[in-house]
């Protein structure tokens, strides 16, 4: 059996980078007594996969990973019975908050699906920009947005338009919905980054905060999206 875990990802575990946040897991998923399988062959490895990596000092409500589970041990499992036991060892700032079985025969896992995330972008004071919502409006309606992106050949100025789906101004923040996929993503802070230059200032580090919402899969095409949370692909169990 193939499961989706969801979990949140606050305070300082914030600045665990990827694969420290892999490891940890790891050995959750072993203190909290999960059945998960093993891999065949001389080094037998956890059969795990994490979706797109959280960038360093995100905080998060929407991280997921696959595994599949023993099907000796998986009789009487359930959604709910796994997310006790994932809590219960916990470290603070991480909490499960979903596991769900994913349909028989998908072939994709969490990473490969990966096409689309929800971020909220919060300022915390001295960078706030004057005029902020109207300045966001103009600058999203622009024609293109050039930001520096990284590439296989080193950094490249590039057109992130396309990868932004939307831009909302609200009253103390901003929702973005942002490509994520492994062939077109865009960062929060490129975007940020593509701000300041379009208002001529720099944003200090601390100046803004980016928290993520949601990560979905792309049920549509590239033309017609229809974006659908990687929770909901599947159901729970018990």
């Amino acid at each position: 059996m193939k499961v989706r875990v969801r979990f949140s990802k606050f305070g300082p575990v914030r600045f665990l980078g990827h694969l420290d946040t892999m490891r940890y897991f790891q050995k959750a998923v072993r203190r909290a007594g999960i059945p998960i399988a093993f891999s065949d062959g001389f080094r037998p490895h956890m059969i795990m996969s994490f979706a797109a990596p959280l960038g360093v000092g995100i905080t998060s409500e929407a991280e997921y990973f696959d595994m599949e589970l023993s099907e000796k041990d998986t009789v009487s499992v359930t959604s709910g019975e796994m997310i006790r036991q994932f809590n219960a060892v916990m470290a603070e700032g991480f909490r499960v908050t979903s596991v769900r079985k994913l349909p028989e025969g998908k072939k994709y896992n969490a990473m490969s699906l990966t096409a689309a995330a929800d971020y909220q972008i919060g300022f915390s004071g001295a960078g706030y920009p004057e005029n902020w919502a109207e300045q966001m409006e103009y600058f999203s309606s622009q024609p293109s947005i050039l930001a520096e992106k990284k590439t296989k050949k080193g950094m490249k100025t590039t057109d992130i338009k396309p990868g932004i789906y939307s831009i909302q101004a609200e009253p103390d923040k901003y929702s973005l919905r942002l490509a994520a996929s492994s062939s077109n993503y865009v960062k929060p802070k490129m975007v940020m980054e593509a701000f300041a230059a379009y208002l001529g200032i720099d944003f200090a580090f601390y100046d803004y905060t980016v928290h993520k919402m949601e990560v979905y899969a792309n049920e549509g095409n590239e033309e017609a999206p229809r974006f659908v949370p990687l929770e909901e692909l599947g159901e729970n169990i018990g």
